[in-house]
């Protein structure tokens, strides 16, 4: 009964979020919305802070669980922008993303809630980084991409379209499209041919040591 308490608490913390928005979410809002005693927040948790960096990771494992066999067959760059796509508007029409946007925005007033945070995010980064290492290796810009960092960035970008997108979808649409261009850059430098290829790496190492030098 103890655990299913719990898991109560951690879905009513998650759709108060959503619903309601940081600002509105208190231990009595997320208990009336699990259907338990505001008691039992603090009796299972201890503060409406910790019940809410629980439910961050609860909720990104959740849905990093649902995906992760999508995103284990894609095999391009193109193909894991184009689930991206799929994913942003799933996630978005369901408010999860919107969850995870409230909790960054709650973690610049509530530093407590950075740790949990960064903790949700990060197993996001740690699927698309697989994926990433996966569809770049062999490609003509392997060796000069940082994984890591690019994985952060596309993270954090598909956060932020969640709040760019309710003020200027048209914009947030303009910014998946260019992502999807890059991709389609990288699909004509891998049809190039050796010698090209070669061509290609060596550019992109002077114009690294010319940024590194500077």
């Amino acid at each position: 009964m103890s655990a299913d308490t719990r898991t109560k608490l951690l879905a009513g913390a998650l759709r108060t979020l959503t619903e309601q928005g940081i600002a509105k979410t208190s231990a009595r809002s997320i208990a009336a919305t699990a259907g338990v005693n505001q008691a039992l927040v603090f009796y299972h948790f201890g503060s409406v802070d910790e019940l809410l960096a629980a439910a961050c990771r609860y909720g990104a494992e959740q849905r990093v669980v649902r995906y992760r066999e999508r995103l284990a067959r894609v095999g391009s760059l193109a193909e894991l922008l184009e689930l991206g796509r799929e994913l942003h508007t799933e996630e978005r029409a369901g408010g999860h993303v919107a969850v995870l946007a409230q909790l960054l925005a709650g973690a610049q007033t509530q530093p407590r809630l950075a740790p949990a945070t960064a903790a949700g995010l990060a197993l996001w980064i740690e699927e698309i980084e697989q994926v990433l290492r996966r569809v770049l290796t062999g490609t003509p810009i392997a060796d000069f991409v940082d994984v890591t960092g690019l994985s952060r960035a596309l993270a954090a970008g598909f956060v932020g379209l969640e709040l760019y997108e309710g003020v200027d979808p048209e914009g947030a649409l303009a910014a998946l499209d260019a992502l999807e261009q890059l991709s389609g850059l990288v699909a004509v430098l891998e049809e190039l041919g050796p010698v090209a290829q070669r061509a290609v790496r060596a550019r992109i190492r002077r114009s690294t040591a010319r940024r590194t030098q500077g």
